[in-house]
């Protein structure tokens, strides 16, 4: 919320978060079709494999596979800093003389990633039961906020909510500072292809995933535009908020006029956050895993623990990797946006890569696609185009520095993280993987869409 208040203000969060659903629907419908395909835990390098020009399948395929890895852990690393802020603001908040450090955000980090592999290692039967409280949670907490956002809040004007304007960051282009902006919406969005890698332990996946990852991004979108709302008309002044790093705890607090009720509403948020840290380490496990045994990574990732049935180096891997991540937050102040950018880059790459192979299959003559029982029929076409010049548009800016002039404290090192990670892969295949990775494993492919007949 606030990187949308300091590029565009409040009429940039109300209308981008508008563009933002739109586009998430139709990421999420084009990779819903090719789920009801193929519904295997690889995904989006598993579809690039089925649907890329056969002289490019192995080098997309190996470049999907890497960036969409990538992508899920540096998402996971950007959900754990969320709610490590979450976590600190509301210690300053209840304890005036604590004054927080950004190397504390990292500590924070640590003890909410290392508990988390904790759950999912030896308890990860609970892992289900917790993502469904957490679910019912959300929907009740939603309307304990819109209810006292909405009774008790003060009204702003409309005017005020889908026109004012703030441009605090030094851009002069104001256009370039909305669609900065608007990155702090698509966020919000990134990531839905979570349900995805967790297909091969879901029933009847050629149905199930498709309308799970469809539907979760329709319905939640409106709930989470009926709040994005409600905080923009009951919140206090612009600058009250921008001098928060988390607004939401000032409107609050505004609307309230009770700390304990603030800190109550908050620690629940932070329930909520812990529970989608903890499902975000679940899916990238699971990619973590079958990459692995597609050979993408060494093969003892793909290692399965015949005791407690989990791929425990697999869960290990993206955690450690998240716990160096979290350094950044002591070199930099603008380390979380980065990591926010960083993860919806890799992620947007990884969802425009697939969508594109979908979009060379529809017009692939001599081996025509064939659409799963979930598909957009007549549609699907025009959505998927659509969906690739959304995810374009958006992985242009992800890149941008939040504030100019831009000094080694504010750059945005995503743009510079996701290179290397590109570099690292595409060296790789040259030294390595251009004559010896065969590609993902055909026969598991095959049981895979066997077992859903």
């Amino acid at each position: 919320m606030y990187f949308a208040l300091y590029n565009g203000g409040p009429q940039a969060l109300a209308w981008s978060f508008v563009i933002a659903y739109v586009g998430a629907l139709a990421q999420a419908a084009s990779l819903a079709e090719m789920a009801s395909m193929q519904p295997i835990a690889g995904a989006q390098y598993h579809w690039t494999h089925a649907l890329a020009p056969k002289r490019v399948k192995r080098f997309a395929t190996w470049i999907q596979g890497w960036v969409t890895w990538f992508g899920w852990i540096s998402l996971l690393a950007g959900i754990a800093n969320l709610t490590a802020s979450v976590l600190q603001n509301l210690i300053e908040f209840n304890i005036p003389t604590y004054v927080g450090q950004q190397w504390h955000v990292t500590m924070i980090v640590y003890a909410i990633v290392v508990s988390q592999v904790l759950i999912n290692i030896f308890t990860y039967k609970l892992v289900p039961k917790i993502e469904l409280l957490a679910g019912i949670l959300h929907v009740c907490l939603f309307f304990v906020f819109f209810v006292v956002l909405f009774v008790l809040g003060r009204r702003h004007t409309a005017t005020y909510v889908f026109t004012s304007q703030n441009f605090s960051s030094g851009w002069s282009n104001t256009f370039v500072a909305w669609n900065i902006g608007m990155l702090t919406s698509t966020w919000s969005f990134t990531g839905f292809d979570g349900a995805l890698h967790m297909s091969e332990e879901v029933r009847k996946a050629k149905h199930a995933v498709p309308r799970a990852l469809f539907w979760t991004i329709a319905l939640n979108g409106i709930l989470a535009y009926a709040m994005i709302l409600a905080l923009l008309f009951a919140s206090g002044s612009l600058t009250d908020d921008l001098n928060s790093t988390f607004p939401i705890i000032v409107i609050v607090q505004n609307v309230t006029g009770s700390k304990k009720a603030t800190t109550s509403l908050l620690t629940l948020l932070t329930i909520i956050s812990l529970c989608v840290t903890l499902a975000s380490l679940s899916s990238v496990s699971r990619l973590t895993w079958a990459w692995a045994r597609d050979g993408g990574l060494p093969a003892t990732f793909a290692y399965v623990n015949p005791r407690l049935r989990v791929p425990v180096r697999a869960v290990l891997l993206p955690a450690s990797i998240v716990m160096l991540l979290a350094l950044l937050n002591i070199g930099s102040m603008t380390a979380f946006g980065a990591i926010i950018a960083l993860s919806s880059l890799g992620l947007y790459f990884s969802y425009f890569i697939a969508i594109s192979c979908m979009i060379y299959a529809r017009f692939n003559k001599e081996e025509p696609v064939q659409l799963g029982g979930w598909n957009l029929g007549r549609f699907g076409l025009s959505v998927n185009v659509f969906a690739l010049i959304y995810t374009f548009w958006i992985i242009i800016f992800l890149p941008f520095p939040s504030t100019v002039p831009v000094t080694g404290s504010n750059m945005n090192y995503a743009g510079p993280i996701f290179g290397f990670v590109l570099l690292f892969a595409v060296s790789l295949w040259f030294l390595w993987a251009r004559k010896r990775w065969a590609g993902p494993n055909v026969d598991i492919i095959e049981y895979v869409i066997a077992s859903e007949r």
